[in-house]
């Protein structure tokens, strides 16, 4: 006897299938789940938005593939400069950019594939470089604006593990509004290695910790400096925190206790960017 549980509906006379049953009060089909962004098919990097194609436009050191640009942002392009582009639009609508991204991508008439930037070593950071360590930070939104704010901090380079963190590309481009030109990701296997190797090049490493007893404002650094920083929720890893020199907290005066960990990141670097210890009133 053939089992018909996955067949459909049993036939009905000569053969033909029986109509479905009834559907269930109030049940009602809900949408197909819209595309996601994907990445370029030869693996480019893919940046959209004003913000991350203009500064990537304007990077000399990153190659371009495919330009995307609806009429009007092909045109403020031009404007912006002043008709020079190093790769020539594709005149699109909206909606082909929408496409290829998805419905909920910001991307304001503007979709470019490039090369990936060139990542340094640890060994080609500046002997006296701000750096931020990035602890199994994931949310690709909060590393996207931990990268506009090292941007606008002079940060030298942003030390991350290949597993365990968001590809440079798409939703954190753009939440990094052009931080990516400016700002290298410096790629390790294992961030505890990284960091012993870095204090041994005479970087103080300071670990952000909730807990820890340690108040940033009484912290008195200079360069080389590395902060370090955990992801929301789990903090530091174990390992991770025996690898820093110092842990410290953001004394909190309200009834909130913690922030999102990219403000967390702006309000230290403003506290420890210094290259001296905090000024005296």
């Amino acid at each position: 006897m053939t089992d018909r549980r996955n067949d459909g509906p049993p036939p009905g006379p000569r053969g033909k299938p029986r109509p479905p049953g009834p559907r269930r009060p109030g049940f009602r089909p809900g949408p197909r789940p819209a595309p996601g962004p994907r990445a370029a098919a030869d693996g480019s990097a893919v940046l959209y938005g004003w913000h991350p194609v203009v500064q990537a436009l304007g990077n000399g050191a990153r190659g371009l593939h495919r330009l995307l640009a609806t009429e009007n942002a092909a045109a403020r392009l031009e404007a912006e400069f002043g008709g020079a582009l190093r790769i020539a639009p594709e005149l699109v609508r909206p909606s082909e950019i929408g496409r290829l991204l998805g419905p909920d991508a910001v991307h304001q008439g503007l979709y470019l594939e490039a090369e990936p930037l060139p990542a340094p070593g640890l060994d080609d950071l500046p002997a006296d470089a701000l750096l931020l360590a990035l602890d199994q930070i994931t949310d690709p939104h909060n590393v996207g604006a931990i990268v506009r704010t090292a941007a606008a901090f002079g940060v030298a380079g942003i030390v991350t593990t290949a597993r365990h963190a968001p590809g440079a590309t798409g939703v954190l481009a753009k939440s990094a509004s052009g931080g990516l030109e400016h700002v290298p990701f410096v790629t390790v296997r294992n961030l505890a290695e990284a960091l012993i190797a870095l204090g041994e090049r005479g970087f103080t490493r300071v670990g952000l910790d909730s807990d820890a007893p340690e108040s940033l404002a009484a912290l008195a650094v200079a360069r080389p400096l590395v902060i370090v920083l955990g992801a929301e929720g789990k903090g530091l890893r174990e390992r991770t925190r025996t690898c820093c020199d110092v842990l410290a907290r953001i004394p909190f005066s309200g009834a909130i206790r913690s922030l999102n960990v990219s403000n967390a990141a702006a309000i230290t670097l403003y506290a420890l960017g210094r290259t001296g210890p905090p000024e005296t009133s």
